[in-house]
């Protein structure tokens, strides 16, 4: 028995119907990342980027000091304390603590130094303090070369933050491919830097694709392959439409500026984190009975 709660995350990840969407949860043993890949073979979805749901709240910032730069993704509960200028503050404690330091993991970084104790103390006592569950979700210190410079860019206030390294161009064209990832999503810089599995396992579903459309295995052979480049367009920062100029990639932007693209982190606040659900009817029901 496929559960409606099941449908409806397939549907709410897909677009996809919710009799396709059963379908495809009763074709794949109630497998969702398989069910996803199933109504991508039959041509029902397009969508399959777990990430691009959006839901928990927070900021991703970004402290750059001399050669060294910290991007960190902070979570809380609402959008509202996010704005908070104390949950703002304590954001860019984090982000000191973690230039300052040298952590490699989330455990290494909340037993960093802070003016109040640890990180970890921090976030303990504005959690109290604030009275909503907060956390450090991902960060990361990156450290350029002379010849190199930071391009960053926050959108949105903190719901997106791009850290960029070029080198050989100037600080200008490292900030335009910032803005770039953040309006682009890209996952890579460069095709070298997608994962042989992720890319086996798109080649599969664009081969049932051309299959399904009633293509000689051959020709599908040969339509995946050109379908495979504009794979890498669409996730590559590198292969990218560069958004200020459609008739250039990203790549030969940069190159055509005297430099190349060396890294990019790109935080989107929370990306690919589960939606918390609420039921109101619930809510009100239990505070009436306090």
């Amino acid at each position: 028995m496929i559960s409606a709660s099941l449908v409806k995350e397939l549907r709410e990840k897909t677009g996809a119907g919710m009799l396709d969407c059963k379908k495809a949860l009763e074709a794949t043993n109630s497998d969702m990342d398989a069910a996803v890949d199933w109504l991508r073979e039959k041509g029902i979805s397009k969508a399959a980027k777990k990430a691009d749901r959006i839901a928990a709240e927070g900021l991703s910032a970004i402290l750059v000091k001399g050669n060294d730069a910290a991007v960190v993704e902070v979570n809380s509960e609402t959008d509202f304390v996010a704005k908070n200028a104390e949950f703002q503050e304590m954001v860019n404690e984090i982000l000191n603590a973690v230039i300052a330091g040298n952590a490699k993991t989330v455990e290494e970084a909340l037993k960093l130094k802070t003016n109040d104790g640890t990180v970890n103390d921090l976030i303990v006592n504005k959690t109290a303090k604030i009275g909503e569950k907060l956390s450090l979700r991902r960060f990361e210190k990156v450290t350029k070369k002379d010849n190199e410079e930071f391009g960053s860019y926050i959108h949105m206030g903190g719901k997106i933050a791009v850290l960029t390294v070029v080198e050989g161009a100037n600080e200008e064209v490292a900030k335009d491919v910032a803005m770039h990832a953040a309006a682009m999503r890209p996952s890579y810089v460069r095709i070298e830097d997608v994962p042989s599995d992720e890319v086996e396992k798109e080649r599969t579903v664009l081969k049932e694709q051309a299959m399904n459309e009633g293509k000689p295995a051959e020709i599908a052979e040969k339509m995946v392959a050109g379908r495979i480049q504009k794979f890498y367009k669409e996730i590559c920062l590198e292969e990218q439409p560069f958004v200020k100029d459609g008739d250039i990639n990203v790549k030969t932007y940069v190159k055509n500026n005297g430099g190349k693209i060396v890294t990019m982190v790109r935080y989107e606040v929370g990306e690919g984190m589960e939606k918390r659900e609420e039921n109101f009817a619930e809510e009100v029901a239990k505070q009436m009975k306090q």
